[in-house]
């Protein structure tokens, strides 16, 4: 009889030691805390864990009431090392010597005897360092990012765990623990930690765990609260998970910079109830007034997503230069977004859950209205 995903988890976890966790490229908060979570009880597991993604938004910086992993890194490329192969059978090497100059490193070779053949010469990659590599909270390898496309062959060459609850996961690892039930990836987390061993869980686990599943069903308002949600939070707050403490830096501790950009977003959100659009405009002023940055947009769309149930897509626009209008866009349903991005055909790229794209046209009022006639046909269609 096959075994299940998290028996199947449990098996390669046994053998694997070196284990690289990678995130979407600029996570959500259900995605950092997971990471987070798994990183702490692969290491009382015994194993060696390194959580690697992209993250220009800087969204872990909104974790530190959390503890923090001590192996974080944003490029993958040195995972793996390539051998200069030399075959000594006719030939042996009496001495080697290296020397590094501006633009080059040089190796020099002396043979025990005459010249060398350069037949006798190969070059080879060395295997991975890592040994599994678990993705998470990503719908496919393109939402990693710049871990993706710099390093694509680790994701060929090395066992892959894929957890997610995204209803659009491409199901792309040898073992796919995707539950589309689940109101986040920390919920199928603390259920497997359950599964293969609950006596791992502690204090820092569970408030890791606790903080996803919080963030991700609005502190259990949301539609997507589950009864198993419920039932394992119960558990994470029994294992020292503060349910208080989460909730103050999650919803109740704010950036001051944050909050007057906000309030200058909602002063003038608009709501088209054909389209169930809701999007606002930004000025460069406002950033100037507000000290903040086109970055910290993101942050606040996703605030509003959270807050209006009613909507199906949400967008900000802002004035990147006088000559330049930018726009964020974000949907509630991920296939939709991807539907989206091809009926707007702006260059632009998908960081995580929402689109950037660019339109050169410093007029964002023009460009509020090419906008909302591409959207009006993508729902037309």
């Amino acid at each position: 009889m096959a075994l299940e995903p998290v028996q199947q988890m449990e098996e390669v976890l046994k053998k694997s030691k070196s284990i690289l966790i990678l995130l979407p490229q600029n996570p959500n908060n259900d995605a950092v805390s997971a990471g987070w979570g798994l990183y702490f009880f692969l290491k009382k597991t015994g194993a060696n864990p390194t959580i690697a993604f992209n993250d220009p938004l800087n969204r872990q910086a909104y974790f530190d009431f959390l503890p923090r992993p001590k192996k974080i890194t944003d490029n993958i490329s040195k995972a793996r090392e390539f051998i200069i192969s030399f075959n000594t059978l006719h030939n042996k090497i009496d001495n080697v010597r290296t020397v590094k100059k501006k633009n080059e490193y040089r190796i020099y070779i002396t043979p025990e005897q005459g010249s060398i053949d350069p037949r006798d010469f190969s070059f080879v990659p060395a295997k991975f360092k890592f040994d599994l590599v678990i993705v998470i909270g990503s719908p496919d390898k393109e939402s990693l990012g710049k871990i993706y496309e710099e390093s694509p062959d680790i994701f060929y060459e090395v066992p892959l765990i894929n957890i997610d609850y995204h209803n659009s996961n491409d199901s792309f690892g040898q073992i796919n623990l995707v539950d589309m039930t689940a109101s986040s990836v920390c919920e199928i987390l603390a259920e497997t930690f359950k599964k293969i061993n609950p006596s791992l869980l502690d204090e820092n686990i569970a408030n890791c765990l606790l903080t996803g599943i919080i963030s991700a069903t609005g502190s259990f308002q949301k539609k997507n609260t589950t009864p198993k949600a419920l039932q394992l939070s119960a558990r994470l707050m029994d294992e020292g998970g503060d349910q208080q403490k989460i909730i103050r830096h999650l919803y109740k501790t704010q950036p001051l910079h944050l909050l007057k950009l906000w309030g200058r977003i909602m002063a003038r959100i608009k709501w088209n109830q054909d389209l169930k659009l809701i999007w606002s405009l930004v000025s460069l002023e406002d950033f100037v007034q507000s000290h903040s940055k086109p970055s910290d947009i993101s942050l606040v769309l996703e605030k509003i997503k959270d807050n209006y149930s009613s909507g199906k897509i949400f967008m900000v626009l802002f004035n990147e230069t006088a000559d330049t209008v930018k726009g964020i866009i974000e949907t509630s349903q991920e296939k939709d977004l991807k539907n989206l991005i091809r009926t707007l055909d702006f260059e632009g790229k998908l960081k995580g859950s929402f689109y950037e794209f660019k339109i050169d046209n410093g007029n964002i009022f023009e460009a509020e209205k090419i906008i909302l006639d591409k959207i009006k046909k993508f729902l037309t269609e």
